[in-house]
Protein backbone atom coordinates (compact mmCIF):
# COMPACT_ATOMS: atom_id res chain seq x y z
CA UNK A 1 0.00 0.00 0.00
CA UNK A 2 1.23 3.28 -1.10
CA UNK A 3 -0.21 5.77 1.73
CA UNK A 4 2.69 8.05 2.75
CA UNK A 5 4.77 9.59 -0.30
CA UNK A 6 7.89 11.97 0.34
CA UNK A 7 8.41 13.92 -2.60
CA UNK A 8 12.23 15.39 -2.67
CA UNK A 9 13.06 17.16 -6.11
CA UNK A 10 15.21 19.45 -7.13
CA UNK A 11 14.33 22.62 -9.38
CA UNK A 12 14.70 22.45 -13.15
CA UNK A 13 17.18 25.26 -14.10
CA UNK A 14 15.59 28.02 -15.80
CA UNK A 15 12.15 26.19 -15.66
CA UNK A 16 10.94 25.39 -12.40
CA UNK A 17 12.14 26.10 -8.43
CA UNK A 18 12.42 23.04 -5.96
CA UNK A 19 9.02 24.27 -4.71
CA UNK A 20 7.10 24.35 -7.89
CA UNK A 21 8.65 20.87 -9.24
CA UNK A 22 7.41 19.42 -5.53
CA UNK A 23 4.03 20.99 -6.30
CA UNK A 24 4.36 19.84 -9.65
CA UNK A 25 4.89 16.01 -8.24
CA UNK A 26 2.30 16.38 -5.72
CA UNK A 27 -0.68 17.33 -8.02
CA UNK A 28 0.31 14.12 -10.15
CA UNK A 29 0.42 11.43 -7.27
CA UNK A 30 -3.18 13.11 -5.87
CA UNK A 31 -4.55 12.11 -9.24
CA UNK A 32 -3.71 8.51 -8.65
CA UNK A 33 -3.95 7.88 -5.18
CA UNK A 34 -6.08 10.67 -3.56
CA UNK A 35 -5.95 9.91 -0.16
CA UNK A 36 -2.07 9.80 0.07
CA UNK A 37 -0.50 11.34 3.03
CA UNK A 38 2.43 13.32 0.96
CA UNK A 39 5.23 15.23 2.58
CA UNK A 40 6.92 17.81 0.16
CA UNK A 41 10.56 18.41 0.88
CA UNK A 42 11.76 20.61 -2.03
CA UNK A 43 15.44 19.98 -2.07
CA UNK A 44 18.48 23.20 -2.33
CA UNK A 45 21.87 22.44 -3.70
CA UNK A 46 23.44 25.71 -3.06
CA UNK A 47 21.58 27.46 -6.40
CA UNK A 48 18.45 28.98 -6.82
CA UNK A 49 15.97 28.56 -4.05
CA UNK A 50 18.82 28.01 -0.87
CA UNK A 51 18.61 31.41 0.65
CA UNK A 52 14.35 30.78 0.37
CA UNK A 53 14.50 27.22 1.65
CA UNK A 54 16.86 28.00 4.63
CA UNK A 55 14.88 30.61 5.95
CA UNK A 56 11.48 29.05 5.60
CA UNK A 57 13.04 25.79 7.14
CA UNK A 58 14.37 27.86 9.98
CA UNK A 59 11.94 30.85 10.85
CA UNK A 60 14.37 33.13 9.38
CA UNK A 61 13.63 35.97 7.19
CA UNK A 62 15.43 36.71 3.42
CA UNK A 63 17.03 40.42 3.76
CA UNK A 64 16.28 41.94 -0.01
CA UNK A 65 19.88 43.86 -1.30
CA UNK A 66 20.51 45.26 -4.74
CA UNK A 67 23.98 44.07 -5.53
CA UNK A 68 26.27 44.15 -8.87
CA UNK A 69 24.79 41.22 -11.01
CA UNK A 70 27.03 39.08 -13.15
CA UNK A 71 27.26 41.43 -16.35
CA UNK A 72 27.90 44.41 -13.99
CA UNK A 73 24.18 46.21 -13.64
CA UNK A 74 22.31 46.27 -10.32
CA UNK A 75 19.69 43.67 -9.65
CA UNK A 76 17.20 43.56 -6.94
CA UNK A 77 18.98 40.65 -4.65
CA UNK A 78 18.73 39.02 -1.13
CA UNK A 79 20.36 37.27 1.55
CA UNK A 80 18.45 34.92 4.70
CA UNK A 81 19.23 35.47 7.92
CA UNK A 82 18.57 32.41 9.52
CA UNK A 83 15.87 31.92 12.29
CA UNK A 84 18.90 31.72 15.24
CA UNK A 85 20.07 35.10 13.84
CA UNK A 86 24.15 34.59 14.02
CA UNK A 87 24.01 33.01 10.35
CA UNK A 88 23.35 34.71 6.99
CA UNK A 89 23.02 32.66 3.95
CA UNK A 90 24.28 34.16 0.32
CA UNK A 91 23.07 32.15 -2.51
CA UNK A 92 25.63 33.22 -5.16
CA UNK A 93 22.48 32.67 -8.02
CA UNK A 94 20.64 35.09 -6.24
CA UNK A 95 23.54 37.48 -7.57
CA UNK A 96 25.25 36.18 -9.86
CA UNK A 97 23.18 33.33 -11.34
CA UNK A 98 23.33 31.91 -15.29
CA UNK A 99 19.14 33.09 -15.12
CA UNK A 100 20.07 36.72 -14.56
CA UNK A 101 22.45 36.52 -17.85
CA UNK A 102 20.30 37.30 -20.63
CA UNK A 103 20.68 34.67 -23.60
CA UNK A 104 22.23 36.95 -25.99
CA UNK A 105 25.06 38.16 -23.43
CA UNK A 106 26.14 34.83 -22.26
CA UNK A 107 29.91 35.20 -22.30
CA UNK A 108 31.58 33.88 -18.88
CA UNK A 109 34.90 35.51 -19.59
CA UNK A 110 32.89 38.43 -18.68
CA UNK A 111 30.62 37.87 -16.19
CA UNK A 112 31.50 39.01 -12.56
CA UNK A 113 30.86 37.64 -9.12
CA UNK A 114 31.10 41.07 -8.08
CA UNK A 115 27.65 41.29 -6.28
CA UNK A 116 28.07 37.78 -4.23
CA UNK A 117 31.06 40.08 -2.21
CA UNK A 118 28.71 42.83 -1.90
CA UNK A 119 25.97 40.30 0.07
CA UNK A 120 28.87 39.03 2.02
CA UNK A 121 29.42 42.90 3.27
CA UNK A 122 25.59 43.02 3.33
CA UNK A 123 25.74 40.02 5.60
CA UNK A 124 28.74 41.39 7.73
CA UNK A 125 26.73 44.47 8.61
CA UNK A 126 24.24 42.90 10.40
CA UNK A 127 26.87 41.49 12.93
CA UNK A 128 26.12 37.53 12.42
CA UNK A 129 29.23 35.02 13.20
CA UNK A 130 28.31 32.79 10.38
CA UNK A 131 28.27 33.48 6.47
CA UNK A 132 26.94 30.10 4.77
CA UNK A 133 27.79 30.62 1.03
CA UNK A 134 25.63 28.67 -1.48
CA UNK A 135 27.20 27.29 -4.76
CA UNK A 136 25.22 26.67 -7.50
CA UNK A 137 23.16 27.60 -10.78
CA UNK A 138 26.38 30.51 -11.69
CA UNK A 139 26.78 32.39 -14.61
CA UNK A 140 30.53 33.30 -14.06
CA UNK A 141 34.12 31.57 -14.38
CA UNK A 142 36.29 34.70 -12.53
CA UNK A 143 37.48 32.21 -9.70
CA UNK A 144 35.80 34.39 -7.47
CA UNK A 145 37.89 37.40 -8.66
CA UNK A 146 34.77 40.03 -8.30
CA UNK A 147 33.59 38.89 -4.97
CA UNK A 148 37.18 39.68 -3.28
CA UNK A 149 36.92 42.78 -5.42
CA UNK A 150 34.13 43.77 -3.62
CA UNK A 151 35.56 42.56 -0.43
CA UNK A 152 38.40 45.14 -1.03
CA UNK A 153 41.12 43.10 -2.85
CA UNK A 154 42.76 45.03 -5.62
CA UNK A 155 43.84 42.80 -8.43
CA UNK A 156 46.33 44.37 -10.60
CA UNK A 157 48.30 44.07 -14.01
CA UNK A 158 52.05 44.23 -14.55
CA UNK A 159 51.35 48.20 -15.08
CA UNK A 160 49.63 48.29 -11.61
CA UNK A 161 46.40 48.91 -12.80
CA UNK A 162 43.26 47.65 -11.36
CA UNK A 163 41.59 44.69 -13.33
CA UNK A 164 38.30 44.97 -15.05
CA UNK A 165 35.88 42.46 -14.15
CA UNK A 166 35.91 39.04 -15.81
CA UNK A 167 37.61 35.38 -16.12
CA UNK A 168 39.66 36.65 -19.06
CA UNK A 169 41.12 39.31 -17.63
CA UNK A 170 43.07 36.69 -15.52
CA UNK A 171 45.71 36.05 -17.54
CA UNK A 172 46.79 39.20 -17.15
CA UNK A 173 46.86 39.45 -13.55
CA UNK A 174 50.06 40.00 -11.91
CA UNK A 175 49.40 40.78 -8.64
CA UNK A 176 47.40 41.15 -5.40
CA UNK A 177 46.94 43.54 -3.22
CA UNK A 178 45.37 42.28 -0.05
CA UNK A 179 45.39 45.55 2.04
CA UNK A 180 41.94 46.58 1.50
CA UNK A 181 39.95 43.00 2.60
CA UNK A 182 37.35 44.06 5.31
CA UNK A 183 38.60 43.05 8.41
CA UNK A 184 35.35 41.72 9.55
CA UNK A 185 35.99 38.33 7.39
CA UNK A 186 38.64 37.23 10.26
CA UNK A 187 35.94 37.54 12.82
CA UNK A 188 33.50 34.97 10.98
CA UNK A 189 32.96 31.70 10.02
CA UNK A 190 32.62 31.31 6.62
CA UNK A 191 31.23 28.29 4.92
CA UNK A 192 31.20 27.71 1.39
CA UNK A 193 28.42 24.47 0.62
CA UNK A 194 29.53 23.27 -2.90
CA UNK A 195 29.86 19.97 -4.40
CA UNK A 196 33.42 18.45 -4.10
CA UNK A 197 33.85 17.11 -7.64
CA UNK A 198 34.31 20.71 -9.23
CA UNK A 199 37.76 21.64 -8.65
CA UNK A 200 39.21 25.17 -10.45
CA UNK A 201 42.04 23.81 -12.83
CA UNK A 202 42.97 20.70 -14.74
CA UNK A 203 41.42 18.51 -17.54
CA UNK A 204 38.07 18.36 -14.92
CA UNK A 205 38.66 22.15 -14.45
CA UNK A 206 35.26 24.17 -13.90
CA UNK A 207 35.97 26.12 -17.19
CA UNK A 208 36.33 23.04 -19.24
CA UNK A 209 33.63 21.16 -17.60
CA UNK A 210 30.45 24.27 -17.63
CA UNK A 211 32.22 26.92 -19.49
CA UNK A 212 30.11 25.46 -22.60
CA UNK A 213 27.35 25.59 -20.64
CA UNK A 214 27.53 29.28 -19.96
CA UNK A 215 28.42 30.22 -23.13
CA UNK A 216 31.86 29.72 -23.94
CA UNK A 217 33.22 28.56 -27.20
CA UNK A 218 35.93 26.32 -27.41
CA UNK A 219 38.85 28.84 -27.54
CA UNK A 220 37.05 30.63 -24.76
CA UNK A 221 36.92 27.76 -22.56
CA UNK A 222 40.97 27.37 -22.96
CA UNK A 223 40.97 31.09 -22.57
CA UNK A 224 39.20 30.56 -19.06
CA UNK A 225 41.26 27.75 -18.58
CA UNK A 226 44.46 29.69 -18.28
CA UNK A 227 43.20 32.34 -16.80
CA UNK A 228 42.17 30.43 -13.66
CA UNK A 229 45.06 28.69 -13.54
CA UNK A 230 47.50 32.16 -13.43
CA UNK A 231 44.62 33.18 -11.10
CA UNK A 232 45.32 30.07 -8.57
CA UNK A 233 49.18 30.60 -9.19
CA UNK A 234 48.81 34.28 -7.79
CA UNK A 235 45.90 33.82 -5.11
CA UNK A 236 48.14 30.95 -3.38
CA UNK A 237 50.92 33.25 -3.71
CA UNK A 238 49.47 36.36 -2.37
CA UNK A 239 46.81 35.88 -0.54
CA UNK A 240 45.89 32.32 0.67
CA UNK A 241 45.90 30.68 3.87
CA UNK A 242 48.83 28.16 4.08
CA UNK A 243 48.41 24.59 2.81
CA UNK A 244 45.65 25.84 1.03
CA UNK A 245 45.53 23.26 -2.67
CA UNK A 246 43.35 25.87 -4.84
CA UNK A 247 44.32 24.42 -7.98
CA UNK A 248 42.64 20.39 -7.48
CA UNK A 249 41.02 21.26 -3.71
CA UNK A 250 37.47 19.51 -3.82
CA UNK A 251 35.29 22.44 -4.49
CA UNK A 252 37.63 24.86 -5.56
CA UNK A 253 35.88 24.62 -8.53
CA UNK A 254 32.13 25.48 -7.45
CA UNK A 255 30.34 28.20 -9.31
CA UNK A 256 32.66 29.17 -12.00
CA UNK A 257 35.70 28.94 -9.02
CA UNK A 258 34.30 31.03 -6.54
CA UNK A 259 35.52 28.40 -3.85
CA UNK A 260 39.03 28.85 -4.81
CA UNK A 261 38.55 32.59 -4.48
CA UNK A 262 36.52 32.43 -0.96
CA UNK A 263 38.76 29.30 -0.21
CA UNK A 264 42.10 31.50 -0.26
CA UNK A 265 40.10 33.88 2.53
CA UNK A 266 40.18 31.21 4.75
CA UNK A 267 36.98 29.79 4.28
CA UNK A 268 35.95 25.84 4.50
CA UNK A 269 34.64 23.92 1.37
CA UNK A 270 31.87 21.26 2.46
CA UNK A 271 30.23 18.98 1.00
CA UNK A 272 26.74 21.01 0.22
CA UNK A 273 24.67 18.18 0.81
CA UNK A 274 26.12 17.63 4.52
CA UNK A 275 26.06 21.52 5.15
CA UNK A 276 22.10 21.75 3.48
CA UNK A 277 20.09 18.74 4.26
CA UNK A 278 20.37 18.62 7.68
CA UNK A 279 17.98 21.66 8.05
CA UNK A 280 15.04 19.58 6.34
CA UNK A 281 15.13 16.69 8.40
CA UNK A 282 15.02 14.68 5.56
CA UNK A 283 16.57 11.29 7.05
CA UNK A 284 13.92 11.24 9.11
CA UNK A 285 11.18 11.91 6.86
CA UNK A 286 12.57 9.55 4.46
CA UNK A 287 12.34 6.68 7.13
CA UNK A 288 8.58 7.12 7.26
CA UNK A 289 7.77 6.97 3.54
CA UNK A 290 6.13 4.00 1.25
CA UNK A 291 7.59 5.59 -1.78
CA UNK A 292 10.37 8.15 -2.43
CA UNK A 293 9.82 10.33 -5.59
CA UNK A 294 12.72 12.42 -6.59
CA UNK A 295 13.33 14.29 -9.62
CA UNK A 296 15.58 17.24 -11.29
CA UNK A 297 16.29 18.62 -15.24
CA UNK A 298 18.88 15.95 -16.39
CA UNK A 299 19.63 12.36 -15.27
CA UNK A 300 22.64 10.89 -16.41
CA UNK A 301 26.05 10.04 -15.80
CA UNK A 302 26.61 13.10 -13.81
CA UNK A 303 24.14 12.53 -11.12
CA UNK A 304 25.94 10.47 -8.57
CA UNK A 305 28.77 13.02 -8.95
CA UNK A 306 26.92 15.73 -6.30
CA UNK A 307 23.22 15.73 -7.90
CA UNK A 308 20.22 15.85 -5.86
CA UNK A 309 18.43 12.39 -6.68
CA UNK A 310 21.64 10.78 -6.16
CA UNK A 311 22.15 11.78 -2.86
CA UNK A 312 18.14 11.80 -2.06
CA UNK A 313 18.43 7.73 -3.21
CA UNK A 314 21.41 7.16 -1.40
CA UNK A 315 19.68 8.28 1.70
CA UNK A 316 16.71 6.67 1.25
CA UNK A 317 18.19 3.45 0.46
CA UNK A 318 19.68 3.62 4.43
CA UNK A 319 15.81 3.37 5.12
CA UNK A 320 15.16 0.58 2.66
CA UNK A 321 13.02 2.90 0.81
CA UNK A 322 12.15 2.28 -2.96
CA UNK A 323 13.13 5.59 -5.11
CA UNK A 324 11.27 6.64 -8.23
CA UNK A 325 13.38 9.21 -10.08
CA UNK A 326 11.37 12.01 -12.89
CA UNK A 327 13.99 13.96 -15.17
CA UNK A 328 13.46 16.71 -18.08
CA UNK A 329 16.06 14.55 -20.00
CA UNK A 330 17.68 11.37 -19.67
CA UNK A 331 21.45 10.92 -20.72
CA UNK A 332 23.97 8.21 -20.72
CA UNK A 333 24.22 6.26 -17.43
CA UNK A 334 20.38 7.59 -16.10
CA UNK A 335 19.95 3.85 -15.47
CA UNK A 336 22.92 3.36 -13.12
CA UNK A 337 22.48 6.33 -10.52
CA UNK A 338 22.49 4.32 -7.22
CA UNK A 339 19.69 3.91 -5.20
CA UNK A 340 16.95 4.73 -7.80
CA UNK A 341 14.65 1.88 -8.58
CA UNK A 342 13.10 3.58 -11.73
CA UNK A 343 13.39 6.50 -13.68
CA UNK A 344 11.24 7.93 -16.10
CA UNK A 345 11.45 10.79 -18.72
CA UNK A 346 8.96 13.93 -18.17
CA UNK A 347 8.48 14.54 -22.08
CA UNK A 348 5.27 12.35 -23.61
CA UNK A 349 7.13 13.28 -27.41
CA UNK A 350 9.79 15.33 -28.91
CA UNK A 351 9.33 19.16 -28.47
CA UNK A 352 11.15 22.11 -28.50
CA UNK A 353 13.18 22.98 -25.43
CA UNK A 354 11.55 26.68 -25.15
CA UNK A 355 8.35 24.54 -25.22
CA UNK A 356 9.54 22.30 -22.92
CA UNK A 357 10.34 25.11 -20.27
CA UNK A 358 7.11 26.86 -20.35
CA UNK A 359 5.25 23.51 -19.95
CA UNK A 360 7.30 21.91 -17.51
CA UNK A 361 5.39 21.77 -14.53
CA UNK A 362 2.10 20.35 -16.62
CA UNK A 363 4.50 17.67 -18.27
CA UNK A 364 5.95 16.91 -14.91
CA UNK A 365 2.58 15.93 -13.11
CA UNK A 366 1.15 14.13 -16.49
CA UNK A 367 4.49 12.40 -15.73
CA UNK A 368 4.41 11.39 -11.80
CA UNK A 369 0.55 10.38 -12.90
CA UNK A 370 1.84 7.67 -15.51
CA UNK A 371 4.70 6.64 -13.67
CA UNK A 372 2.28 6.02 -10.72
CA UNK A 373 -0.63 4.35 -12.52
CA UNK A 374 2.41 1.87 -13.58
CA UNK A 375 3.62 1.67 -9.86
CA UNK A 376 0.05 0.39 -8.43
CA UNK A 377 -1.07 -1.57 -11.50
CA UNK A 378 2.31 -3.12 -10.32
CA UNK A 379 1.27 -3.66 -6.72
CA UNK A 380 -2.03 -5.38 -8.00
CA UNK A 381 -0.24 -7.66 -10.30
CA UNK A 382 -0.22 -11.71 -9.18
CA UNK A 383 2.99 -13.16 -7.94
CA UNK A 384 3.46 -16.49 -10.16
CA UNK A 385 3.86 -19.52 -8.75
CA UNK A 386 7.60 -20.14 -8.01
CA UNK A 387 8.79 -16.56 -8.49
CA UNK A 388 10.90 -15.54 -5.67
CA UNK A 389 9.58 -12.60 -3.38
CA UNK A 390 12.11 -10.51 -1.34
CA UNK A 391 10.13 -9.62 1.70
CA UNK A 392 12.65 -7.87 3.76
CA UNK A 393 16.02 -6.10 3.03
CA UNK A 394 18.58 -7.46 5.79
CA UNK A 395 20.85 -4.19 6.99
CA UNK A 396 23.67 -5.42 5.52
CA UNK A 397 21.81 -5.59 1.98
CA UNK A 398 21.27 -1.82 2.11
CA UNK A 399 24.78 -0.97 3.44
CA UNK A 400 26.10 -3.17 0.10
CA UNK A 401 23.25 -1.43 -1.72
CA UNK A 402 25.11 2.47 -1.28
CA UNK A 403 28.90 1.15 -0.98
CA UNK A 404 31.09 3.83 -1.47
CA UNK A 405 29.11 6.26 0.23
CA UNK A 406 28.98 7.97 3.26
CA UNK A 407 26.77 7.85 5.99
CA UNK A 408 24.14 10.75 6.28
CA UNK A 409 25.82 13.65 8.16
CA UNK A 410 25.25 15.09 11.39
CA UNK A 411 27.03 18.09 11.39
CA UNK A 412 24.55 20.58 12.14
Amino acid sequence: MLNRVVVAPSGFKESLSAEAAAEAIATGVLRVLPDAELDLVPLVDGGEGTALALAAATGGTLVPVPATGPIGETVGSHFALLGSGDTAVVEMAAVAGLSLVPRDLRDPGATTTYGVGELIRSALDRGVRRILVGCGDSGTSDGGAGALQALGARLLNEGGEELPFGGRELTRLHRIDPRGLDPRLAEVELLVACNPYNVLCGERGVARVFGPQKGATPEQVEQLSAGLENWAFVLTRDVAVPDTNLRYGPGTGASGGLGAGLAALGARLLPRFDVLLDHLDLDARLAGADLVITAEGSLDHQTPRGKVPAEVARRAKLHGRPVLALAGTLGEGAHEVPGVDAFSGILPAPMALAEALVRASELLTDATERALRMIVLGTRLPVLPGAAVQTDVPAAAVEADVSGTQRPSSVR
